[in-house]
């Protein structure tokens, strides 16, 4: 896989602070971003690079380790200790063949970054250099980071859905009452390993958009339903509003504002648990009727001397 400069993906230098990374990671992803872009595969390639930048160069731990060590990086603590092990070894020889020095120039010391990868390849890909034997050591793949956007309307059945990462396409199933936040876990898609090692992971975070109709809180769904006052006071029948389409509800006489009724089963479903629902939450918010007539101003009149 080639070389992906994270700086250059993210159109800011190797000086960037922390919040200038956080600003050109949310003006590009809102660019790039599959819903606004569902039949483009370049742009989605260009999303999943996003997310692998950011995810990197957001972390302090990991960016140092990228600046240190370029696409090496994932393996700069094995390179580190090869390098050291290698060192312990040539003073070992040095000092069994009269003490000379050694020289560690070659490991970096002068040579600029192509050292760093000259060094992985004769470490980890290249000969061993005694005796021509050859000596390969493999290591996992890189693990991959993107985040699925979806609607409420989205969560309430298993479904699925092709993403596009790397360029590849990988088709998934979207399990029935996934959590906003939720990540799922899918092995071998990340990145290929090194000299034959395993593939990383590629692990996806849910977003799931808030609905301007309906509250979640976990597969329990919450609305407020407008009840005009002759209904309240004398009962009646509504039609009120679910995911999954309206439902007729019977309000009882002298009901008051704010009482809240259980639509048991209309919620969402419970994650991975099959035909378990969560219940819906009906809220009423009486509406007080305005232009009255002379007539009907007077039966309140009535109403109120009685």
């Amino acid at each position: 896989m080639a070389f992906i400069d994270y700086y250059k993906i993210l159109g800011v230098d190797k000086n960037a602070t922390d919040k200038d990374i956080k600003n050109a990671y949310r003006k590009l992803a809102r660019k790039y971003h599959p819903d606004l872009n569902p039949n483009d595969a370049e742009s989605n390639k260009k999303f999943q690079q996003l997310n692998e930048a950011n995810e990197v160069l957001s972390d302090a731990d990991k960016r140092k380790k990228y600046d240190q060590y370029g696409e090496n990086w994932q393996h700069g603590e094995a390179y580190e200790q090869a390098r050291q092990q290698q060192a312990n070894q040539q003073q070992s020889y040095a000092g069994g063949a009269g003490g000379r020095g050694f020289d560690y120039e070659g490991f970096g010391g002068g040579g600029g970054g192509d050292d760093f990868s000259e060094f992985f390849q004769s470490m980890f890909g290249g000969a061993a250099g005694g005796g021509g034997r050859s000596r390969q050591a493999k290591y996992r793949g890189q693990d991959y980071n993107a985040e699925l956007h979806l609607t409420l309307h989205e969560v309430i059945e298993t479904h699925k859905q092709t993403l596009t990462v790397n360029g590849k396409n990988i088709r998934i199933t979207i399990p029935a009452g996934i959590e906003n936040g939720q990540t799922i876990k899918i092995a071998g898609h990340g990145s290929p390993g090194v000299n034959g090692g395993p593939a990383g992971d590629l692990f996806i975070k849910f977003s799931v958009a808030n609905d301007p109709k309906f509250k979640r809180q976990g597969s329990d769904l919450y609305t407020n339903v407008t009840l005009d006052l002759y209904t309240a006071i004398l009962g009646g029948e509504i039609t009120a509003d679910t995911l999954t389409g309206k439902v007729k509800v019977k309000v009882k006489p002298e009901t008051q504002s704010g009482t809240k009724v259980k639509l048991k089963g209309k919620g969402l479903p419970i994650y991975k648990k099959a035909d378990e629902f969560g219940d819906l939450y009906l809220t009423y918010e009486i509406q007080m009727p305005t232009n009255l007539t002379d007539k009907q101003k007077q039966l309140f009149e009535e109403l109120a001397k009685s």
